[in-house]
Parts: C-alpha cells; structure tokens; sequence
C-alpha cells in the first residue's frame, strides 16, 4: 500500500533535517579560532544562557551568534516569495525560528548581556570585520 502524499513529505523532510547541523558550523569554528589566537577565551554553544549563544564571552557578557542565512531569515520577505516546495512548512518554520531568536534576545539583553548575529557568510567572506566588532564590544564598556 501506498502512503499519502504528505506522509513522503514528512519522511523526506526529516531525512533532510537531520542532516542538518546545528553546532560547529565553518562560519562559527572560524569565527571561535579566530578570537582564541587573539586571547579571547569564551564558551562555545552556552546552553545556560537563552539561545545557547555559538560563542558566550562570559567575563565581558558578550553573546555572540553565527546565523544560517534560511534558518534565520535573512531578507525574508524577498526569500518567502521564492519558497515553491513545502511552502507552507518552511515559512512556518523559519518564521518560528525569527521568534525565538528575538525571544532569546531581549532575554539576553534583559540580563544584561551584548548580543552580537553574524550572517554565516559574511564571517566567511570577511572574518576580519566581524573579528573587529567583536573586539569594538570587549574593549568599550557599552551597556
């Protein structure tokens, strides 16, 4: 017997998905590496914080977060326009995921941490640029 249409697209999206990793990706690895050989010790993927920041500079409460173009929604509206497979679905999903991470935010900021997001690819095209926001922020006092 054949399953119903939406019982392939669920399996098949689940294979999809959990190819996905959600720690250590190379924007995130590059952007850690980068501020250890300057002296930056930090927390990697800190789940006692909302969010689990990617990199947490506890001593200076700097939550900083590498973000998936798709995942989080980088020029949404434009991208949401063009979804045509499971349309439905990823509009939901990645909708959900902006939430949460302007949930996670404000819970940051609320306790007084310095939250940073970097779109994946531009840590990987300019390292150096987001190395140097991340340092404006540990050597200024900016609450």
């Amino acid at each position: 017997m054949k399953h119903p249409k939406s019982f392939d697209t669920t399996i098949s999206t689940s294979r999809r998905m959990s190819r996905v990793h959600l720690k250590g990706g190379t924007a995130e690895v590059l952007l850690a590496k980068s501020l250890w050989k300057k002296g930056i010790r930090y927390r990697k993927n800190y789940k006692e914080l909302p969010g689990s920041p990617d990199i947490a500079i506890t001593s200076k409460k700097i939550a900083i977060f590498v973000d998936g173009e798709f995942w989080h929604g980088k020029d949404w509206e434009q991208r949401k326009k063009r979804l045509s497979k499971n349309r439905e679905y990823w509009i939901q999903k990645i909708e959900e995921n902006m939430r949460r991470d302007k949930r996670d935010d404000e819970l940051l900021r609320k306790d007084g941490w310095i939250v940073l997001h970097f779109w994946e690819k531009d840590v990987l095209k300019n390292i150096d640029y987001c190395e140097q926001v991340v340092l404006y922020f540990l050597t200024n006092e900016i609450k």
